[in-house]
């Protein structure tokens, strides 16, 4: 079944006609010599190389923008976006070399995650040197300078995340690291949240601060639980990643333990992991009011083949990554459009009806994706640290279906992982402004001035479900418990996370607000980002937004449009 015709190939707006040619293609290159070349970079057949360009060209696939980018290129960049750095031990030279790799990375084209966390805290003795410490957030300066310093050499915007457990010594001058917008501009921060402190939370018992087993004080739970969640309301920082959630879910936990993810958070990643990234575009398969299961289903087959080829076919900044890669084979399949799908489908953003469709979708991807996995495996084998054993008792594969955990119990996987959901902000904006990821639009229309030698034009940019009739309620407009609902759903439904802005308005107090964040752990999130319109970091992002001058900014929400910005 084919219901899909008599689409245009490639943007029909001049703002997303604009960026895909900007960003994603090459000297010289239209959309369509885009698609081919991917395509072809990425082909195992001559069948599977229509298929996939088919997808592409269609706009029902939207890879990644660095596998847009580098796949079949001639310039040395690599297809994946983001890395988590190599283990930062407690001494300069670890740091010094993690910085030099760092800086490798940002050249190449990836973003990174550190985990701050085996420094020790400042103030403390240093034997070898009879002087003090300086502590995690000191030395994030140096990252900070680097980032900056490649950003300002003309390669893409270096995006960062900086995590700092929480049972950490320094955990309060963490959360207020970035309360001045001068300081840490590259870096995303996040803190772990453990369950133990969780716990904590809810007897109210004191809380140890820990470093290398020595209890330095206890705080008490709500008190840190507050200054967290006061910075966040004010300043949008820092995120909050449930740590011990995403290691108990993670597929590999008997091979790895994770601390840190990629900049924008749908990517829990070991040292020296990788995030391949794609999104399936929702809006595309959406025709007189009906889904087409039947083509979503196979392209997914097309996709998942494709994808694993980017895998021994790119370039990566370091070995180390490139081991890494390739003994998990891991990637990160999601969605984008699901909001636009749902209003052209006339399901109203979190609306019981569209709960149950979203997980439709969302439980689709996830039994298409790794059945195909197992198929590959049977063809080209599992990834090399698959062991049935340890693997088919995670948590995670134990929600599939009987018959999925049957066949991988007989042939493995060939990905260790294979879906988290992307904020999509770029790519989503190259696919005519579908809404990204699973958010709502944020607006449903803008003015864009074009600035041209014989003056100005104003372009209007419209939401897609906007051009079709089809538009129901913005961000703004929907509670921020209907945005952790749906947060909720897609959590249960990948392998890795999900990257989702639960955006709250001033009618919410700020109890309410502390109750998201207690919700989301509650219901099983590997972490929460919220936005307030009225925060004092709406400021900083117009001043990052209105800026002339070169700077390294991690992922940002522009106030004007909504979109997370990575790139």
């Amino acid at each position: 079944m084919n219901m899909i015709s008599n689409q245009h190939y490639g943007p029909t707006l001049s703002l997303s006609e604009e960026i895909d040619q900007q960003k994603y293609r090459q000297q010289g290159e239209d959309f369509y010599s885009k698609v081919v070349r991917i395509a072809d970079g990425l082909k195992d057949t001559a069948e599977h190389f229509e298929a996939f360009k088919d997808a592409l060209r269609n706009m029902r696939f939207l890879p990644a923008g660095r596998v847009q980018n580098a796949i079949g290129a001639a310039r040395q960049t690599t297809a994946y976006n983001c890395f988590v750095s190599s283990t930062i031990t407690d001494d300069m030279t670890s740091i010094m070399a993690v910085a030099t790799e760092a800086a490798e990375t940002m050249r190449r084209g990836g973003g990174i995650g550190y985990d701050f966390s085996n420094l020790r805290p400042r103030g403390d003795r240093i034997k070898s040197l009879e002087s003090l410490a300086s502590g995690p957030v000191s030395f994030m300066g140096i990252f900070d300078a680097v980032c900056q310093t490649i950003a300002s050499s003309g390669h893409r915007r270096g995006a960062q995340m900086g995590v700092l457990r929480i049972d950490h010594p320094d955990i309060e001058q963490f959360i207020s690291a970035k309360h001045n917008s001068d300081k840490l501009t590259g870096f995303n921060v996040s803190i772990g949240v453990t369950d133990e402190f969780m716990r904590h939370l809810e007897t109210g018992d004191p809380f140890p601060l820990v470093f290398e087993g020595k209890v330095y004080k206890e705080v008490d739970p709500q008190a840190l639980w507050d200054m967290i969640m006061r910075s966040t309301w004010d300043w949008a920082e820092p995120g909050v990643l449930f740590i011990d959630t995403i290691n108990q879910k993670n597929n590999l936990w008997y091979v790895e333990e994770i601390a840190s993810s990629n900049p924008c958070g749908e990517q829990p990643l070991p040292p020296n992991g990788a995030c391949l990234l794609g999104s399936f575009n929702l809006v595309k398969y959406v025709d007189n009011k009906q889904f087409d299961h039947d083509q979503f289903i196979d392209d997914i087959a097309v996709v998942v083949r494709a994808m694993d080829n980017v895998i021994d076919r790119t370039i990566y900044p370091l070995e180390a990554q490139r081991i890494e890669a390739q003994q998990k084979r891991r990637m990160g399949l999601g969605v984008t459009g699901l909001a636009n799908a749902g209003e052209m489908l006339g399901l109203p953003y979190a609306s019981e009806q569209f709960m149950e469709w979203a997980q439709l979708v969302l439980e689709t991807l996830r039994d298409n994706c790794y059945h195909t996995s197992v198929m590959l495996a049977r063809e080209k084998g599992p990834f090399p640290l698959w062991n049935h054993e340890d693997y088919s008792s995670s948590k995670f594969i134990k929600t599939l279906p009987q018959w999925l955990q049957d066949e991988i119990s007989v042939y493995g996987t060939r990905n260790s992982h294979l879906l988290s959901i992307a904020p999509t902000g770029t790519i989503s904006l190259t696919a005519d402004n579908v809404s990204s990821g699973i958010e709502p639009p944020f607006i449903l229309y803008y003015d864009r001035t074009i600035q041209q030698f014989d003056g100005h034009q104003v372009e209007r940019v419209e939401d897609y479900a906007y051009r079709q009739g089809t538009a129901g309620r913005t961000a703004n407009e929907i509670t921020a418990d209907e945005h952790l609902d749906v947060l909720i759903l897609a959590s249960h439904y990948v392998d890795s996370a999900v990257s989702k802005t639960c955006n709250v308005g001033d009618d919410v107090t700020f109890d309410e607000f502390k109750q998201l964040y207690y919700k989301a752990w509650k219901g099983g999130c590997s972490g929460i980002t919220t936005f307030r319109a009225s925060g004092k970091r709406y400021g900083i992002l117009n001043e990052v937004k209105t800026d002339d001058e070169p700077k390294a900014e991690a992922c940002f929400i522009d106030p004007s449009t909504g979109q997370k910005q990575c790139e």
